[in-house]
């Protein structure tokens, strides 16, 4: 039996999220099925990250246990020709019995990107928030300092949320701006809940625009009540850029 480890990269815009679910296409069930035609048997992906529905992944990581024989040089140009445009399989080596993607991730990055332009964009438009009102940027990034550290990110957790441990430590958050208005939003976690990053974005955005204050992201944080905190930034700005392993 073997371990194989599998970097993939995905526009998401297409799927209902990672994981397989019944009556509605997923990566998950995308690579697995795929996977299985080629080494003729039942593949079961485990992933470090579930990504909602339409969020891109870089660097998503996964594997899977098989008793196949095939060279892993094989295995890899086999998954390529097979899976659709919009996923590709960047990297395919094989590991220890032991490792787990999801349990042995120590620290997730995540980008969002939002294009802030009075113009809407063409080319970038399945892969960024478009926001033609002027935003304090400053502000937003003043306010993401106060989510770094450990703290209960309730407030900023999707209402259908089924985790009941919501303290996570940030160790990153900031803003970097780009050419042309593209302004990245960028975040590094031991672990993030149901749609944290895309409220996080949402209610920063709401402050960059004037209409939450400043400070007030330090109350809605302590405050652990997701209805103050700001509106959900699409999915399609979001994307998974590395998961990060001891």
């Amino acid at each position: 039996m073997r371990n194989i480890k599998l970097i993939i990269e995905y526009d998401g815009a297409a799927y209902n999220g990672w994981q397989r679910q019944a009556d509605v296409l997923t990566i998950q069930q995308v690579m697995e099925d795929t996977l299985s035609r080629i080494v003729n048997d039942k593949v079961v992906l485990i992933a470090s990250s579930r990504t909602d529905t339409g969020v891109h992944a870089l660097n998503q990581v996964a594997n899977f246990r098989t008793s196949t024989k095939l060279p892993l040089r094989n295995l890899h140009l086999g998954a390529n020709s097979l899976l659709p445009p919009d996923i590709v399989v960047r990297e395919m080596s094989e590991v220890p019995w032991d490792f787990h993607s999801q349990y042995h991730a120590r620290g997730k990055i995540y980008h969002y990107r939002i294009y802030n332009n009075p113009v809407r964009a063409a080319l970038d438009r399945g892969i960024c928030w478009f926001v033609h009102r002027p935003l304090d940027l400053e502000a937003m990034g003043r306010a993401s300092r106060h989510l770094q550290g450990t703290h209960d990110f309730n407030a900023f957790c999707a209402a259908q949320c089924d985790v009941e441990d919501r303290v996570r430590t940030v160790t990153d958050a900031g803003f970097d701006r780009e050419e042309g208005g593209m302004i990245v939003f960028r975040i590094e976690a031991d672990g993030f809940l149901r749609h944290m990053v895309r409220n996080i974005v949402g209610t920063l955005v709401d402050i960059g625009k004037g209409r939450i204050p400043e400070k007030d992201i330090i109350r809605i944080l302590e405050a652990r009540d997701r209805k103050l905190a700001g509106q959900a930034a699409p999915a399609r700005g979001l994307c998974l850029m590395e998961v990060k392993y001891e």
